[in-house]
């Protein structure tokens, strides 16, 4: 050990057990020790040991507590990777900060601490920090809770001003300021400091867009950061997944970027999520900021609710839930991921399935390919050019990246013409010599496509709706849980899985799917299980043909 310092003492700790973390933070502390030793980056002690005192020196709790704040070891070691990290000329090296972290593990007030010693102490004239939402009532908590710490505090008080819109400090010539989405008019911001707190929640392509126009704002900056601090969420395709794939690939070593720097306190092992030993690992502030007995409690309620259980998994274990009303729980879903192509598929037998839009917005068409017992699914969207747009805007779906990546095909201007549908399938034998030996839709089916269908040899089959699919629900769920069914390349049918809650009769013990809310869609799931219904009717008759057996 070169030199004693709060990362190398943390990263000691885990080592030897007496700390426990999940594996992405044991993976980003030795990318940070080993670059240190690789000399491929440097460690300045009194950049790192400053933050921290000024945090320790002058930072107060805003809420229920006014004394200092005293940072925990993993803090300081966090602390101390941000500002102490640097390059031969002393600049920092990391611009993007990601800290995943469970809830009462006091991101807030670290995210205000962070604002405070770079209002006060970074040595830049004229800087602007931000914090940024997409509601500016959204933006205004950490805000708010930096003005709080700032007015505990007579020596900084004395130097901040409040105004109508921000808090200016004249000494640096500083300004802090709550902004609401709004990209177009981020152009003309120089920021030294962006805040985004609670990213899981950022909706759909907004979100995606206004963290790439701050993030590209950043470059006028000597050492500027944008600063991310989240519990996981709900929402699919936002920019939370998108900085977790950027996250976890580079520290997997699968990404060569140098900025940046994420701390993902994350459970490993889904199965223990009620084990206090394993929610350290997405808790540490465990014994600290909460108690103990207190996950005890909430472990004992989520025990006896499926719905209380996808919430505590969400809140404090990180592992993204879908719903906390949903079928299938997120992990099952992404496990069902599967990287292939239509290629990998050439001359096989399949099954497939059609759901219709009954207005004006989303039809889904699937096949479903057997190969070495495993189940795989393609399906292909369809949308009127004139409703991308407006459907975008009210779904908070990122509908023109579908577009663009070949999963949605723009059909028609007001209505889809079902004429594409056919030709997909049409296509699919064409180009790839997949033979489609059923198709299962639903009654409501435009009756020229299933005869368009008929005619050309395909052998259709209505699928009755409702409580009838219960028992291929049933099948279907085993098949997914077991891993034997694969999504391919398709996060849109992803997101069609997770937004599928089961209504049960209670009379009957039948179910049937619903969406777990009204604008959620389920058109991709359903085309699939349209696809299931007649695989599992018609099994006796093809099913050696389906199995594409060699």
């Amino acid at each position: 050990m070169p030199y004693k310092n709060y990362i190398y003492e943390y990263y000691q700790k885990i080592c030897s057990g007496k700390i426990t973390v999940g594996k992405w933070i044991k993976a980003i502390f030795k990318i940070i020790i080993d670059g240190l030793e690789k000399q491929e980056y440097y460690f300045s002690a009194k950049e790192a040991n400053r933050a921290i005192k000024f945090i320790e020196n002058f930072c107060h709790h805003s809420q229920g507590r006014s004394d200092l704040l005293k940072l925990e070891l993993w803090q300081k070691a966090i602390v101390s990777t941000i500002f102490g990290i640097v390059d031969e000329e002393k600049t920092r090296i990391f611009r993007e900060i990601f800290i995943v972290i469970g809830r009462k593990n006091g991101k807030s007030l670290f995210a205000s601490a962070i604002i405070a010693y770079m209002a006060y102490l970074e040595p830049e004239y004229g800087q602007e920090i931000y914090c940024l939402a997409p509601k500016l009532e959204q933006a205004a908590k950490v805000y708010d809770g930096f003005y709080q710490m700032v007015k505990a505090d007579e020596e900084l008080a004395e130097l901040a001003k409040k105004r109508r819109s921000d808090i200016y400090i004249e000494e640096s010539n500083t300004i802090i300021k709550p902004i609401a989405f709004n990209a177009k008019k981020s152009d003309g911001f120089n920021p030294q400091l962006v805040v985004c707190d609670e990213m899981a929640a950022w909706a759909g392509d907004g979100g995606l867009k206004q963290y790439e126009v701050m993030k590209s704002a950043l470059g006028a900056r000597r050492q500027p950061m944008i600063l991310s601090i989240s519990t996981a969420g709900y929402i699919n395709d936002s920019i939370y997944d998108e900085l977790m794939k950027r996250s976890t690939s580079f520290l997997k070593g699968n990404s060569k970027e140098r900025r940046l720097l994420p701390f993902l306190y994350i459970i490993d092992d889904i199965e223990k999520w009620n084990d206090i030993e394993e929610l350290k690992k997405a808790n540490p502030n465990m014994g600290v900021s909460v108690k103990e007995s207190f996950f005890i409690d909430e472990i004992a309620i989520a025990e006896g609710s499926l719905s209380k259980k996808a919430e505590f998994l969400t809140k404090y274990c990180n592992i993204k839930q879908n719903s906390s009303v949903a079928w299938l729980e997120y992990q099952t879903v992404e496990n069902a991921a599967a990287d292939l192509t239509l290629e990998d598929f050439r001359e096989c037998y399949a099954v497939g399935g059609i759901d219709l839009s009954q207005t004006t917005d989303l039809t889904a068409a699937s096949v479903v390919i057997e190969k070495d017992g495993i189940l795989y699914a393609f399906t292909q969207f369809f949308m009127p050019k004139n409703k991308v747009e407006y459907l975008q805007a009210t779904d908070g779906v990122p509908y023109d990246l579908f577009v663009k990546k070949g999963l949605i095909t723009v059909s028609g201007e007001n209505y889809v013409d079902y004429k594409d549908v056919f030709n997909w399938y049409v296509w699919l034998m064409n180009e790839y010599g997949i033979r489609v030996l059923k198709i299962g839709y639903d009654r409501y089916s435009a009756q020229y496509l299933i005869d368009d269908l008929k005619n050309y040899g395909f052998h259709t089959d209505d699928v009755h709706q409702g409580e009838n699919l219960t028992p291929v629900i049933r099948e279907f769920e085993g098949i997914i849980k077991d891993g034997n069914f694969k999504i391919v390349n398709n996060n849109l049918l992803k997101s069609h899985f997770l937004n599928v809650a089961l209504k049960q009769n209670m009379e009957t013990r039948k179910f049937r799917p619903i969406k777990i809310e009204q604008r959620a869609h389920i058109d991709g799931f359903v085309s699939v299980i349209d696809a299931m219904t007649v695989r599992q009717k018609y099994y006796a008759e093809v099913g050696e043909m389906l199995k594409n057996a060699a």
